[in-house]
């Protein structure tokens, strides 16, 4: 049996010859878009490692979209992916204690994978940046970072928006230490940044400062028979996924190019 590879494939493609047999040929399975990930991962699927990577993501929807529920079965599927994985899950306290995400069926509230995503309360852009400015230090760096609502941390004392310079600057500053941290990060070992913005239009309110540091965006807009559709805002071949929050579960309908 002799061994060929040919290295003018823009994919690995094995080819063994056997004397008086015709050429087979093995390919890898394919890429896990980043679609998908939101959703539950199947063991055949290839959950442990083989999917695409984007350092950063935004996810951008409505109020009441499931978008809490869409990053936390994301941190679901990389927790479950190894068992040296974990995640940190950044939030308002209050706020993901009155409002918990819905989980997909079949999921099992008790799993010991639940135990590798680390719930981190934040309250304000300040604690963010506190955050990734000591990311570095971690002895363990986490395989993805998660925090829901990032634009919600912009905010006064009140409650109410910042001015739109000060809470351009203060994003500004914000993402810049996020890029840093999660780029710096990756030279050791594979990590990522996936955000979500609440918003009421069709890109998010600040979506020129998102493009400056993050590349892949996704955005999550109502279907009109209670359901809600998520695709990629860059025209790429990324599918898209209808998705639904009924009888408090997160329910994948249909994933279509």
């Amino acid at each position: 049996m002799t061994l060929l590879t040919k290295p003018e494939f823009n994919r690995t493609e094995v080819f063994f010859v056997f004397v008086g047999f015709s050429w087979a040929t093995f390919s890898k399975p394919p890429v896990k878009q980043m679609t998908e990930r939101f959703f539950p991962t199947k063991p055949s699927s290839g959950g442990a490692g083989n999917h695409r990577r984007d350092q950063l993501t935004l996810l951008s929807g409505p109020i009441t979209s499931g978008k809490t529920s869409l990053l936390f079965q994301f941190a679901l599927n990389i927790a479950s992916a190894s068992l040296t994985n974990h995640v940190v899950f950044i939030c308002h306290r209050k706020r993901i204690e009155s409002n918990p995400p819905f989980l997909s069926q079949g999921i099992v509230p008790s799993s010991h994978v639940f135990n590798r995503i680390q719930m981190k309360y934040v309250d304000d852009d300040e604690g963010l940046r506190n955050y990734f400015a000591a990311f570095h230090l971690h002895l363990h760096l986490p395989a993805a970072v998660v925090i829901d609502d990032f634009g919600d941390y912009f905010t006064n004392s009140k409650g109410s928006l910042m001015n739109s310079r000060a809470r351009d600057m203060a994003m500004v500053r914000t993402l810049a230490l996020c890029h840093n941290a999660i780029t710096d990060a990756n030279k050791k070992a594979a990590c990522e940044l996936v955000l979500s913005e609440t918003s009421s239009g069709d890109s998010p309110r600040s979506l020129f400062i998102y493009k400056r540091w993050i590349s892949s965006i996704f955005t999550v807009k109502g279907h009109g028979d209670g359901s809600f559709l998520l695709r990629s805002n860059d025209g790429s071949s990324e599918k898209s996924a209808k998705y639904s929050i009924a009888l408090q579960y997160l329910i994948l309908e249909e994933i279509f190019d």
